[in-house]
């Protein structure tokens, strides 16, 4: 197949770009011809490039609705359509979705959609989440296939009007790691919590600091960048907790990182399925997650970790003092974890299906194919 993945970001590498990026590799490796097409460039295309996929940045493409600035990415990927001639398009994040889907249809090339967590979900400040679920209703009706990467999206997109034939789960997958990877949850002393979330309006930094103010013998590392993070550096010395917390940035080796833990934090507001949270069961690690829309999917609760309620401060700090004081449970749940992500969260798992479905997608589409 001669595939072109379109994807609205560049200036951020989060869970939906690498899951382009590990896609566009594999795709590469079984002799797919593929191209990336990024928003306004940044360092995800340095990425990109590193790993050796050709890619394309569009000057005018960004998250931010702009009609005019809209309408000339509409025909940049038009063009671009154009030119590289794919077999099928493949339209990453909601922005991107919403162009690409509506170019694809204009260039009547098949599309599959990857609903990353869908831009309606709640949590999602108004009117965005209303002008979304109205975008995607729309743009549902031209899209062969819908990839959603969580039961909770599959079954909100039913709510909000899309034909359940077009809507497909799968749950991301990620490839393996060396076993001298694997973290020892069960060492530390003090413990040592790791939380790998942007420091933007979806995350939840506020909720996990307030929870460490009382928790002794523990250090918390924030990885990850972003327009909110001095609003984060301020809070933690107001709270005078500054001194068991680092905010490491944005860091291109979490898996590495990973090691050096006993616990992993996604402490949020809404989601899709985090990939950061295979992440770290694949390094054993026992997780505590909000529990918003699709992300505890990935956990068995009390048993490979803990899911919290939205902002609960007071269960925050219970779980994590029970798995701070407990090195034994922090070993049987990393355990746990890992087994579960070699059960359910492989990428051959992941990927098998995704290109199930591409398949399926060009056979269904009424859309001419090119070839």
């Amino acid at each position: 197949m001669k595939i072109l993945l379109i994807i609205t970001r560049a200036d951020a590498v989060g869970g939906a770009q690498l899951h382009v990026r590990d896609l566009a590799v594999r795709l590469r490796k079984d002799d797919h011809q593929v191209s990336v097409l990024t928003g306004v460039r940044g360092k995800y295309n340095d990425l990109l490039e590193q790993n050796g996929i050709p890619n394309i940045a569009c000057p005018t493409f960004n998250n931010n609705i702009n009609p005019v600035e809209d309408w000339h990415t509409l025909s940049f990927i038009k063009q671009t359509i154009s030119k590289f001639k794919p077999d099928l398009v493949a339209t990453h994040s909601s922005k991107a979705g919403i162009l690409g889907r509506w170019a694809s249809h204009q260039s009547k090339v098949p599309c599959v959609f990857t609903a990353h967590g869908w831009s309606f979900t709640e949590g999602i400040p108004e009117p965005k989440r209303t002008i979304y679920q109205l975008l995607e209703h729309w743009a549902a009706k031209f899209t062969d296939r819908i990839i959603c990467v969580s039961e909770y999206d599959r079954q909100l997109g039913i709510k909000a009007g899309i034909e359940p034939n077009r809507l497909v789960k799968i749950h991301y997958g990620i490839s393996d790691i060396s076993p001298k990877l694997i973290a020892s949850p069960g060492h530390g002393n003090p413990v040592r919590i790791v939380m790998v979330a942007r420091f933007e309006p979806q995350k939840d930094h506020r909720t996990i600091l307030m929870a460490l103010q009382t928790l002794k013998e523990v250090e918390l590392d924030l990885l990850g960048d972003g327009p909110e993070m001095e609003t984060y550096t301020t809070m933690a010395r107001e709270l005078g907790i500054a001194d068991r917390i680092k905010f490491l940035g944005f860091c291109s080796n979490v898996t590495e990182r990973l090691t050096q833990y006993q616990i992993f934090a996604l402490i949020t507001n809404w989601e899709g399925f985090p990939i950061s949270t295979l992440e770290a069961m694949r390094a054993g690690l026992p997780t505590v997650v909000s529990d918003v829309n699709g992300c505890s999917e990935a956990i068995i609760e009390g048993e490979t970790g803990y899911c919290i309620p939205q902002g609960d401060v007071d269960t925050l700090r219970t779980r994590l003092r029970t798995l701070i004081t407990d090195s034994e449970l922090r070993i049987k749940m990393g355990q746990l974890a890992r087994q579960r992500y070699e059960k359910e969260y492989t990428f051959e798992k992941m990927y098998q299906h995704t290109i199930e479905t591409y398949q399926d997608a060009l056979k269904s589409s009424p859309n001419i194919i090119n070839t």
